[in-house]
């Protein structure tokens, strides 16, 4: 059997102290075994990260590609420019602070060579800040609900997948990818191994409140149409409420011995019945939209600006006028 070519994408984020060595130490334990391929994608860094990934590339030719965005696009983003520029049999995805050992892609790798289309990573003890924990467990919760997703299965960034699942996620067009969504819509057959979870290396988490509030979001509007049928499921009992309400009113009205029903109690058996029909509406119309917006927007994906590709023998830079932007 042929040995399988492997591909690392690493969205990179204000890594500059970090991306070389990671670099470094991907190629000294895997190149040697496989037809290796590293894929930096700069997410628009603040720091100095532009100019080390191109000295790492110029470093590595043969092994480097590297994709700088010309915007601050977000991670998921960043990993679509990544797989659809990787060329791997098996491609692995990782952060670029180290949390993720780079050997123990080594036990992603057997895993996956049982069968399987995704092998996620576990970890035994998760080292991050305390509101990252809260966070993904949040997460955890809400892609239990939305996407189905089996209870086991802890959705991690440190990931492989086969060639089938990448070309799967990469026919995807939507201006705001989740990863993770992409991949328990298109595949059941998904494992899961447990590897460690180091300290970061250098600085600190990207994630802000704000981009895992935009993160949920996405998760619920781009791939879930349940808060609209929410919604509706509100607004139907609230209609519900006003007809009981419509019906107590009107027998006490029609009955003499019943005390008449005050001006607020028809006040308030009108506004309940408008207002859930309002809302009944409103859900119905929006879970039409709802629907268009899955299939028809077509906002960029990621624009790239610049990219260095890894060659044998030569760096060949490609390079995007701002006027005409490589857009997916």
């Amino acid at each position: 059997m042929a040995t399988p070519s492997l591909s690392v994408i690493i969205p990179v984020y204000n890594a500059e102290k970090t991306i070389t060595r990671l670099c470094a130490e991907l190629i000294r334990l895997y190149d040697h075994k496989y037809p290796l391929e590293i894929v930096l994608v700069n997410d628009c860094s603040c720091d100095e990260s532009d100019s080390v990934c191109r000295q790492v590339q110029l470093e590595f030719e043969q092994v480097i590609t590297y994709i700088r965005l010309a915007r601050n696009f977000g991670e998921h983003n960043a990993l679509m420019a990544g797989f659809n520029h990787a060329t791997g049999d098996l491609c692995v995805t990782m952060d670029d602070d180290f949390q993720n050992p780079p050997e123990e892609i080594a036990i992603l790798i057997a895993e996956i060579e049982k069968g399987y289309d995704v092998v996620y990573a576990r970890y035994g003890k998760k080292n991050d800040h305390w509101f990252r924990n809260l966070g993904s467990r949040f997460n955890d919760r809400m892609a239990r609900h939305i996407l189905k997703k089996p209870a086991e299965l802890y959705l991690s960034s440190f990931k492989i997948m086969n060639r089938f699942m990448v070309r799967e996620i990469a026919k995807h067009s939507g201006p705001d990818p989740y990863i993770d969504g992409i991949i328990l819509r298109t595949t059941s057959n998904i494992g899961s191994v447990q590897v460690t979870h180091s300290e970061r290396a250098e600085g600190r988490s990207g994630y802000t409140l704000m981009k895992l509030v935009s993160l949920w979001g996405n998760m619920m509007v781009s791939f879930s149409l349940i808060p609209l049928r929410l919604m509706g499921l509100f607004g139907f009992c609230m209609t519900i409420f006003g007809v009981v309400m419509a019906v107590d009113t009107t027998i006490d009205i029609i009955i003499p011995t019943t005390p008449d029903p005050t001006d607020f109690d028809k006040l308030t058996t009108t506004t309940a019945f408008f207002r859930g029909f309002q809302l009944l509406a409103i859900s119905l119309v929006g879970e039409y939209v709802g629907r268009i917006y899955l299939i028809v927007n077509r906002d960029p994906q990621f624009i790239i600006r610049e990219k260095f590709t890894a060659r044998a023998s030569s760096r060949v830079a490609e390079t995007v006028p701002a006027k005409e932007p490589h857009v997916r």
